[in-house]
């Protein structure tokens, strides 16, 4: 694992990675917590704001050029505006059912399924990540899994969405 590809990205990439790390881990805390609570409500502000600011970066990145610099991925980033704010109209209103089926959607369509498209070969994060100490590499695949795992486990009992 090495930094330096990333080092050396443009600035929107920079910003981008730095808003969608946090964004992955403090979204995965906050599905296995419990819900509701003030703590809940804070660390979810910093979330949506972490994930807003990851869209609006990825407006600026233009690696896929496929359509006047911009490409498929970058309809994720308007459903991720449009998702959080829908997402906090929804809780704010009490709707919290649809309030967790939009923040669910926008953490693993957002986060897991796009955040799996960066690890392709010639990618900048597979740089990151595949180069150097490839223990480094498999070590966070083990921790990405076993977090993944872990919310689709408290899922399936029910914990994630009965509180």
């Amino acid at each position: 694992m090495t930094l330096e590809p990333l080092l050396g990205a443009p600035l929107a990439v920079q910003i981008h990675v730095t808003a969608v790390t946090p964004a992955a881990l403090l979204g995965a805390y906050i599905l296995l917590r419990p819900k509701g609570t003030p703590l809940h409500r804070l660390l979810g502000r910093i979330w949506m704001a972490l994930m807003v600011v990851t869209a609006v970066s990825s407006f600026f990145i233009h690696e896929l050029d496929l359509f006047y610099g911009f490409s498929p991925i970058h309809l994720l980033s308007i459903a991720t505006l449009f998702g959080s704010w829908n997402a906090i109209a929804a809780a704010r209103r009490g709707d919290i059912r649809l309030h967790k089926r939009i923040v669910a959607g926008l953490y693993f369509g957002g986060i897991v399924l796009a955040g799996l498209f960066t690890f392709v070969p010639g990618r900048i994060m597979h740089a990151v990540v595949f180069t150097g100490a490839e223990w480094t590499a498999a070590l966070a695949a083990a921790a990405i899994g076993s977090i993944l795992v872990a919310i689709v486990l408290r899922r399936r009992r029910g914990r994630l969405v009965a509180r």
